[in-house]
């Protein structure tokens, strides 16, 4: 399977587009240049057939073949205890933000099981690993930025404390998003975080770049960021 699999990917390969990826993804593995629609038809009719001894494979060396894991598991047919099983395994082989975010939206079970997913997530919100922390913020802010965890989710964001980028830039991420869809609670919030000052202030500049935001609130940001600047004085 895996020598067939590897001939098809360079088959669909695109040399531009394997060289645009590569500027975006340094860390990733080598990259051969397959197109995202292309890998999840691909992922697809792995899903459908011995799903599970690919997933066993932990010598990928392809970013497209730790991708196709990724996109497999929220294709693949079984129990959630199954399933989480196969998370857990997988979540430590994340080596950089696509694979990541990739991998984080396409896990529907996430929306099946809400709640048992909340607490599975907990020890990755608080891990020492930049993907690890990474894989729990996005999760949040994939299915749990609503009115039933708005509260909840803007109380683990301001909990975190990594130095790694990924790590920080998905917190500023998602608390962009909490103040799109929760904008008072947000702003209440973000007066009185806990927030390290860059994941701060880069979570200000998403909420400023966000089309979604009218300009008055932008003023209203910014003059949260000067408040931030002047209290360290």
């Amino acid at each position: 399977m895996e020598e067939n699999l590897l001939n098809e990917l360079f088959g669909l390969a695109d040399e531009d587009y394997r060289r645009f990826s590569a500027a975006l993804l340094p860390d990733a593995e080598p990259l051969i240049g397959v197109r995202l629609p292309v890998m999840r038809r691909i992922a697809r009719r792995i899903a459908g057939q011995d799903w599970r001894r690919f997933m066993a494979r932990t010598d990928c060396h392809y970013f497209e073949e730790r991708m196709l894991q990724a996109m497999v598991l929220g294709y693949a047919k079984a129990d959630a205890d199954e399933l989480l099983a196969h998370i857990s395994a997988f979540v430590p082989r994340i080596s950089n933000w696509s694979v990541c975010d990739s991998f984080c939206s396409g896990l529907k079970l996430a929306r099946r099981h809400r709640d048992c997913l909340w607490d599975f997530l907990q020890s990755y919100l608080s891990s020492c690993e930049e993907y690890e922390v990474r894989f729990g913020v996005v999760m949040l802010l994939d299915y749990y930025i609503d009115e039933a965890y708005i509260d909840r989710v803007l109380q683990k964001l301001d909990r975190i404390r990594h130095e790694a980028y990924y790590a920080q830039m998905a917190v500023a991420w998602a608390l962009s998003v909490c103040y799109i869809r929760f904008p008072e609670r947000t702003l209440a919030y973000l007066k009185v975080s806990g927030l390290d000052d860059f994941t701060y202030r880069k979570a200000l500049q998403k909420i400023i770049e966000s089309h979604r935001v009218e300009r008055r609130e932008k003023e209203m940001i910014r003059s949260l960021k000067r408040r931030r600047v002047q209290s360290q004085d």
